[in-house]
């Protein structure tokens, strides 16, 4: 049987890192700021955003939240975008998506200062990504490697099954285990064979939006199995993209669905804010 890789428990630590770490800023005069931006009224996006903000919160961390109707043009929250990259007070932008029909997402996305990027979404932060430069990185990505570290397990020769190919998990998170010297397959919807690629793995990351995709018998025994995956079903309740009790009959860690990948994503967000801030600290130096 294995071990359970708590989210919640691994992201209560980051936040109390967060937390030291913004009391430190603010004990030399910098109140780290997010600021969170939300266009429409899309009752999701309302709770995605309220959550990140109640966190900012608890951390120390002042959020700025800026609210535009659904009707707003690209020119005009482009333009808001660059004003909030301005402001000296603001350390983390963050557009929630999906934005409304219309608008111009990716236009909207690289208006973002890039050491303000706290999603890690514009071209320039992807490109230190993949260049292996400084930068900052998306949040969820960081997240599943803050809890693979959890395990105390080395990365280095591991072999590393990413599935998807996602600029939000799958391929930011490939090169996060690249980074870390694991060797990695990335899978998709036309991958051959993906059991028998899944049952080679020592480490399986899946992010594919499918219920239960991968099957418990494919985990290799003793693997860690890392479920991005948040599926509603008809009848009600959530799954994963794994089988979630087979497979941890197999594996050595995996991550439950809800409490696992999920609060890691926000905790991650506040680092990336921390962090945003003690560069601009340091720039201004």
């Amino acid at each position: 049987m294995s071990t359970i890789l708590d989210g919640k428990l691994v992201a209560q630590a980051v936040q109390a890192e967060v937390a030291r770490a913004v009391a430190a800023l603010r004990a030399r005069g910098v109140v780290p700021g997010l600021a969170t931006v939300l266009v429409g009224d899309d009752p999701a996006s309302r709770v995605y955003i309220g959550s990140k903000e109640r966190a900012c919160a608890q951390v120390g961390i002042r959020s700025l939240g800026e609210r535009l109707p659904a009707d707003t043009r690209t020119a005009d929250l482009v333009a808001r975008v660059r004003e909030l990259g301005a402001r000296s007070d603001v350390h983390g932008i963050l557009v929630q998506l999906p934005l409304p029909a219309g608008i111009d997402a990716d236009a909207v996305i690289e208006a973002i200062a890039p050491g303000k990027d706290v999603d890690g979404l514009t071209a320039i932060s992807q490109g230190r990504l993949l260049a292996g430069r400084p930068g900052l990185r998306p949040c969820t990505p960081l997240g599943i490697m803050r809890l693979l570290r959890e395990t105390g397990r080395d990365l280095a020769g591991a072999r590393a099954v990413v599935l998807g190919r996602s600029l939000l998990v799958g391929k930011p998170v490939a090169l996060l285990l690249l980074e870390q010297h694991a060797t990695v397959t990335m899978c998709h919807s036309r991958t051959r064979d993906l059991a028998a690629t899944v049952g080679d793995a020592d480490v399986v990351v899946a992010a594919v939006g499918h219920p239960e995709l991968v099957r418990g018998d494919w985990i290799k025994e003793g693997a860690i199995v890392i479920d991005v995956g948040i599926n509603r079903l008809p009848g009600g309740g959530l799954v994963g993209d794994v089988e979630f009790a087979s497979a941890r009959a197999r594996a050595a860690w995996i991550t439950p669905v809800p409490g696992g990948v999920g609060p890691m994503t926000v905790a991650m967000l506040l680092a990336n804010t921390a962090a945003a801030a003690a560069a601009a600290t340091r720039e201004a130096a």
